[in-house]
């Protein structure tokens, strides 16, 4: 079928494929999904390259990672030149990548019906003219390793604020969508993304050494048994995270989705406290509620 969309045509196609099957979430399902959050996923991924993970065949097939534009894209859609290190399979420009931008719903559509359902951003956005700026938020990725989980999340969560506060960043939480959480912090710009890393790896270094049997800052995976990793490293200018109001390829259509620090404080060591959202949640909370991630 073909759609009117912002002016633009666009063919969508396949509908009533199941890409969900534990719950029986077709593709129509997931394009309505992010049609309707629209207006509030479109300013958390306004101006920022994007990496789309795809699933053509549903959660239970494989997937991949997409970075450049894809073949055969539409003339109209915006794109950026970002530099990017370690990637293979795309389409370069010099030692660059070309990625879309998502700037409005048609292009959200767009992308969605190629079975993106997770959308991965920079946290540096881009010029008109597609050229990369420095980067306007810090993010750090809590993941919980087993048997620690989200209130182990939320106890470590309530630490990284506290350590963030006293730099002067205010900082708001984002469930995962898979097992943890994300927390991020407004920046002016000023820093390079290799200075907000170091930040971001100083916070977790503090806490690793004050707090050594909640939390780890080290990758190694052996080393994260019952703790909570906190991952520095997706500030780096090659690093993305997937976006506040993204679906997740999890087995469920669960969602990264912005929660208050009331529900965080909760959910630290209440094993039935907060947990991840599925999609219909979210329209919900967000009917009732608005957008809870206010980075401003």
């Amino acid at each position: 079928m073909r759609a009117e969309i912002e002016g633009h045509t666009l063919k969508i196609s396949n509908l009533d494929k199941v890409l969900y099957p534990v719950t029986g979430t077709t593709k129509g399902e997931v394009l309505n999904y992010y049609v309707q959050i629209a207006s509030v996923l479109l300013p958390h991924v306004a101006d920022r390259a994007v990496t789309r993970i795809r699933w053509p065949h549903g959660v239970q097939g494989n997937s991949f990672f997409e970075k450049n534009v894809p073949a055969g894209a539409p003339s109209w859609l915006r794109t950026a030149s970002v530099p990017t290190t370690g990637s293979r399979g795309a389409s370069r420009n010099g030692d660059e990548l070309v990625f879309p931008v998502i700037d409005g719903v048609a292009s959200l559509a767009y992308l969605v019906n190629l079975a993106s359902l997770e959308l991965h951003v920079h946290q540096g956005t881009v010029t008109r003219a597609g050229r990369p700026r420095k980067p306007n938020r810090l993010v750090i990725d809590l993941d919980p390793g087993d048997p620690a989980g989200l209130p182990e999340c939320c106890e470590t969560a309530l630490l990284v604020r506290e350590k963030l506060a006293e730099r002067g960043l205010e900082s708001s939480p984002v469930t995962s969508g898979s097992k943890g959480l994300h927390l991020y912090a407004a920046l002016s710009g000023d820093l390079d993304s290799d200075e907000v890393t170091a930040l971001a790896k100083e916070v977790a270094e503090e806490l690793q050494a004050e707090s050594p049997k909640l939390v780890t800052a080290t990758m190694t995976k052996a080393r994260r048994s019952g703790k909570v990793f906190l991952d520095w490293s997706q500030n780096a200018g090659s690093k993305t995270t997937v976006s506040p109001y993204s679906l997740r390829g999890r087995e469920k259509p669960w969602v990264a989705t912005p929660v208050t620090w009331a529900e965080v404080e909760e959910g630290a060591g209440d094993p039935l406290g907060l947990e991840q959202f599925r999609f219909e949640e979210v329209l919900e909370r967000v009917s009732e509620s608005g957008d809870l991630f206010d980075l401003e």
